[in-house]
């Protein structure tokens, strides 16, 4: 879908590694904050109204499960499909496909809801693609968790397979 390499956009968008698998940058901060009294339980002080960053995924790299304490839009830019895994805290599994191609049912949006575990992968094991990602509140590491391979197994076991495969250990 494109002449240009992951190699590319990890330079021209001046991308670095990030924990839970790929890489990013930050390309947003919003001003307005939000005070820890206005925010939902949880949060241990006051958020930027939102954030976004730009996220790639290459090859057989994949963003390993994790959660957030906000929602988190995700934008599909450029490269091959993008599927995103989720897993309610109620165990239901969902999953979008981010992609062009709408007669195929990908999506150029999709919305992960706060609390949900999530990981995510190119569709094409060998390509990439470039998303970006949104999250109101904004993001910050203390809304942050990283999944744990046999607390997630222990909890939602009929994902074992999928969590297996999409975790860091």
């Amino acid at each position: 879908m494109t002449d240009k390499t992951s190699r590319y956009w990890i330079e021209k968008l001046q991308l670095e590694a990030h924990p839970e698998g790929g890489y990013f940058r930050q390309t947003y901060r919003s001003d307005v904050m939000i005070a820890r009294e206005a925010l939902p339980a949880g949060f241990a002080g006051a958020r930027a109204a939102s954030t976004a960053v730009y996220f790639l995924l290459e090859g057989k790299k994949f963003s390993a499960f994790h959660r957030l304490r906000s929602d988190e839009v995700w934008h599909f830019y450029v490269g091959d499909p993008l599927v995103v895994h989720v897993i309610s805290p109620e165990g239901e599994y969902s999953s979008i496909l981010l992609g062009r191609d709408l007669e195929a049912g990908q999506a150029l949006q999709g919305v992960v809801r706060a609390g949900c575990w999530f990981a995510s992968h190119v569709a094409d094991w060998n390509s990439f693609a470039v998303a970006g990602c949104t999250v109101a509140p904004g993001f910050d590491f203390e809304d942050f968790e990283m999944g744990r391979r046999e607390e997630l197994v222990a909890k939602y076991p009929q994902h074992r397979v999928l969590i297996e495969g999409l975790t860091l250990g």
